[in-house]
């Protein structure tokens, strides 16, 4: 199980085959900012907790959710923390996408608390998705394990290290083929928030995941 070793500042390509395509690369966000980043949202934005139906009973999803679509980070905002908050969105996007070399319209926003909270190994609903259109994800906060796995048998696994201001990129192609999530972990680790740049559907959500 090859895992990335932890704050190597070089580029990796970590799939490139008919599967699809999924990089890492550190250091797309200075730190400073990667840092100031993450304190804004985690003290400014109006997370949300929820709850999901789960083996026929409803159980609390382990971790705080934010959505937005792009389009509105240009409206007024309600309020000033509102407005610190789409800030930092305008300018993560923006990095983002120079980054990708892509346009997204939406974003979801995760807050993980501690090791408890995790997302379960999923791939992104394709229905959900632009046909063609990557998605990055930007990480900031503490280090958490990503841990991709191929659906493929006998699975490929990966486990990625993934530190603030670092970007995973994962061509829509890889959906298909692999499953990607956040496990909960025993070892104390500090909080942790994730935004998941996508373009979607004119109709769709913007959607939350990893």
């Amino acid at each position: 199980m090859p895992q990335l070793a932890l704050f190597d500042r070089s580029d990796r390509t970590l799939i490139d085959d008919t599967t699809g395509t999924i990089t890492y690369a550190p250091g797309v966000v200075a730190r400073a900012a990667a840092d100031a980043w993450f304190a804004t949202l985690r003290d400014d934005l109006a997370w949300q907790s929820e709850r999901r139906l789960m083996y026929d009973r409803e159980v609390d999803v382990p971790r705080l959710l934010a959505s937005f679509r792009l389009d509105t980070l240009e409206e007024p905002a309600p309020d000033a923390a509102a407005g610190r908050v789409r800030a930092v969105l305008r300018a993560a996007r923006a990095a983002v996408e120079a980054h990708a070399g892509a346009r997204f319209d939406s974003v979801g926003l995760n807050h993980y608390r501690d090791g408890r909270d995790s997302v379960a190994p999923h791939n992104d609903h394709l229905d959900e998705l632009e046909p063609g259109a990557p998605i990055a994800l930007l990480s900031l906060g503490d280090v958490r394990t990503m841990t991709i796995r191929s659906k493929a048998k006998p699975p490929r696994v990966l486990h990625v290290e993934l530190e603030p201001g670092s970007v995973l990129s994962m061509s829509w192609q890889t959906q298909h083929h692999w499953d990607h999530g956040i496990p909960k972990t025993g070892t104390p680790v500090g909080v942790r928030i994730s935004l998941a740049f996508r373009v979607r559907p004119k109709d769709g959500a913007a959607g939350r995941y990893a």
